[in-house]
This record gives C-alpha cells, structure tokens and sequence, in this order.
C-alpha cells in the first residue's frame, strides 16, 4: 500500500506540490500502448476509441480495485475502447494535471486540492466524478496515547511529511488551531516513529498506516481530517475542458465502464486484493491480507447514503460546496463551477439507470 498519505495525484496523492513542478519525461516512458496517440484520437484496433491512458494517483495496490476488474472483465472494451492502459502514479511520475497539459494522458485520478491549483494557475480541466466520498487522510495515533480529535494534538509531536504540510495546516486552520499548538516534525513515509514513540501522531491514509501498524503489532487509533471540517473527496476523475466539450459521448462510455469496475469492487473486497496483489501490483511485492483489509476499509470511503441513492462516482451538490469550503482552509479560493462538472455523469445514470442497482 501507499507507504505515505498524499493528498494530491502526484507521488503519495497527498501532495499539494503545483502540478508543472513534476512535469516531465516519466510519464511518457510509463505510456504504454499507442504510444503515438494516447488521446485515443485514432484506432489502429479497430475499436471505437482506440486506445487510452488513465493515470493512477499512486502505485498500483488496492486503491484503484475499479480500474482492474473494468480491465480485466472486459468493461472498458465493451464501452468501445481497445484498451485502457494503467499509469502508475509514485514519486517518480509526472502529476495528472501536467499530464493533461502536455496531452500525455487522457484522464487521471487525482484530488480537489491539486487539480484546484492548477486550474488556478490556468489549466483547463474539470473534476467530472469521484471514487471516494470521503477522504482517508487520518491522524493515526497510538491506542495507549490516543488523539481522537484536533484539539488532542495541542502539545504533542505530529510527525507530516513534507507533501502533507499543506493540508495538515488546512486541519489545523477548520478547526481554529494555530500552527504553534503543536509540534511538527518532519518525516518520511514510513511510520517507525509514531510506534518508536518519538511522535505522538502520524498524518497517514486510515487505508494504510492504521493497518500496516495493527499487522507490526502496533495497537493504534485514528481520526479522519473529513470528520473535522475538512471533508474533501479524493482520486477523482480529472480531464480536459476539451474532453467534456468535444468527446463527450467517448467520456461518459469510460464513466460506464468505471462504474462496472467499483460495483464489482466494492461487492468483492477478496477479489479485489487479488487482483491488485497477483495481477496489477504483482511487482510491488503487497500483502495480501493487508490488502483485503484495505479493500474493506475503502469501501467506506467509496460507499454513502448519497451514493446509494444516486449512484458510485456521484458527488451532491452539497457535498461539492463542502469542498470549494474546505479548499478555502487550504488557501485555494476557486469556485464549484471553476473546478467540478458533474454533468456528464449525471446523463450516464439518465441514460443507464441500470447502473444504480
């Protein structure tokens, strides 16, 4: 699993870095595919788009458990592509938004806080759906010393690595705190440190840390930055104004297939870390059984009252205006209508009220 906890696409999604800062050759090697068009543009294949490239918002491992069963049980074909190839995001890739700017890649998953920046600084993409409802970023604490609130960290050591300060410091401003009432210690991914006891808290995705840390034998408690005002979505799918405006018909077939992918994800959380050990992480070396826990925890994340009722992916409009809120306390002052566009998912369950069920 991801050994961090990003908030944006790039490297560990957590990071706010500005999305040209990465921009570079790493993404071009990693296409696979029709290496000459990876827009999808022409169809050697014979398909109806061609070939695309979707990039990961980190390393393959149990987050995008969609994407592979759309893969591998053939969803993406029957929508009409030849094929869908797989980026794997990491601290080597190049961010989604400096892959949509250059036309590297077609569509990728990322978060609000990324994609917010770049627009702002002038790119023209929009946020058309979301896997997760709610976001796993997570102070993971330890049981014996918990820190079950915001207002627990006063005085004690948070270890935040540098990727996350951005959004740590968004926490602490939802919640009226400053950044003197606590101490931050710069840190890396891996949290040694909080079960060593030389922090008190460890900023972590509650899809990670918390369950690596229970497996070393590290009794531990969390709480989600989502639960205390700062209820931001993530891996969201992020893409060119262009591509809303002039392949729409081609963008909600995509959504179709992704759909397809998260149902079956999230009804089979075994089946899913199969699939990322096995098959599409089988080199990142990933534990199955941690894996199958992440798999359940996620589908709290990907799964809520709103989605049950309108359907995976959806966002309400209050849960958009929530995020243009938080965003706010990340000091990104952008509006719903600059940075979203659910439109084109709202006509995919119009058009196929099936996918609801």
């Amino acid at each position: 699993m991801r050994g961090e906890s990003s908030i944006g696409p790039t490297l560990n999604r957590r990071s706010l870095l500005r999305y040209s800062a990465l921009a570079g050759a790493g993404l071009l090697a990693a296409c696979g595919g029709d290496a000459t068009d990876p827009l999808g543009g022409s169809t050697p294949d014979g398909s109806e788009y061609g070939t695309v490239a979707l990039q990961l918002s980190w390393l393959k491992n149990i987050e995008f458990a969609g994407e592979y069963f759309a893969d591998s049980k053939g969803y993406f074909q029957e929508a009409g592509f030849g094929s869908v190839e797989l980026i794997a995001g990491g601290s080597a890739s190049t961010a989604v938004e400096a892959g949509l700017d250059t036309g590297k890649i077609w569509l990728g998953l990322s978060a609000p806080q990324t994609t917010a920046r770049a627009v702002l600084e002038g790119l023209p993409a929009k946020i058309v759906a979301t896997t997760y409802q709610k976001n796993p970023f997570a102070i993971v604490s330890s049981a014996a010393k918990p820190i079950k609130t915001p207002e627990d960290m006063k005085g004690r050591k948070i270890g935040v690595q540098d990727t996350n300060q951005l959004i740590f410091h968004a926490l602490l401003v939802a919640n009226g705190m400053k950044p003197g009432d606590v101490t931050v210690v710069p840190a890396q991914f891996d949290p040694s440190p909080l079960a060593s006891g030389e922090v008190d808290g460890w900023v972590s995705y509650v899809t990670n840390e918390p369950i690596t840390l229970t497996a070393r034998g590290f009794a531990n408690t969390h709480f989600l930055f989502a639960d205390y005002n700062l209820p931001l979505v993530a891996e969201t799918f992020t893409v060119a104004q262009s591509t809303i405006d002039k392949e729409r018909e081609k963008l909600k077939a995509f959504l179709v297939a992704e759909i397809k992918g998260w149902k079956d994800a999230v009804a089979d959380p075994a089946a899913s870390a199969r699939l990322a050990v096995e098959v599409y992480g089988k080199d990142q070396q990933l534990d199955l059984a941690e894996q199958t826990k992440a798999a359940v925890a996620q589908n709290d994340l990907v799964t809520s009252p709103d989605t049950a009722a309108n359907g995976l992916l959806t966002m309400t409009d209050r849960l958009i205006e929530q995020n243009i809120t938080a965003l706010r306390a990340a000091e990104l002052a952008i509006t719903a209508d600059q940075l979203f566009d659910l439109s084109v998912l709202r006509e995919v369950y119009v058009e196929n009220p099936g996918l609801k069920d």
